[in-house]
């Protein structure tokens, strides 16, 4: 029988243990994104992939709040994060610290997500606001943009989503 594990079955590490871990060189920043729980999904899901760090900009919201916490689910404690008003200070600092930057946005020169390759270079991964966007200025300071196709009547996934198939992807080429 293929049993569900129970929590106690899952070897999680504990907040100090996860805290010691070798982490994968990936920053996320999360400029102008204005749902709180937006926020907390990448939270959770930049611990499940041991991300760096998440840089908060903008208008974005900082722990603590309940509505991060509400869909963080504690991943506020275990994941580094900082927040910096200006995107384009981010990016430029990340630049000459030697990591790849991309803006996560469909653009005229965009790669498509599935022809894009990381390898185990550095990288800042910019996601924005939900209805604008990554910032054009923004954009314009980026090494790239990658895009994920689409095949269906929207133009976009929802910006937490957007996260999740992105890391995935990133993770899975440095394995």
């Amino acid at each position: 029988m293929n049993r569900k594990l129970k929590l106690n079955e899952l070897n999680r590490l504990s907040v100090d243990d996860y805290k010691k871990v070798k982490k994968n060189p990936i920053v996320v920043v999360l400029n102008n994104i204005r749902s709180l729980n937006n926020v907390g999904s990448f939270f959770r899901t930049c611990d499940a992939f041991a991300i760096e760090k998440i840089i908060l900009t903008g208008i974005t919201a900082c722990p603590p709040h309940k509505e991060i916490r509400k869909t963080a689910l504690g991943a506020t404690d275990s994941v580094h994060w900082e927040y910096i008003e200006n995107c384009v200070e981010v990016v430029k600092k990340y630049k000459k610290l030697g990591y790849k930057t991309f803006a996560i946005e469909q653009t005229i020169d965009s790669i498509k997500l599935n022809d894009s390759q990381h390898n185990s270079a550095p990288s800042l991964l910019i996601f924005g606001n939900e209805v604008d966007g990554v910032e054009q200025e923004v954009i314009d300071n980026c090494d790239h943009s990658i895009e994920i196709p689409q095949y269906g009547t929207k133009h976009s996934f929802n910006v937490s989503v957007s996260g999740g198939i992105i890391l995935w992807h990133f993770i899975n080429q440095r394995l």
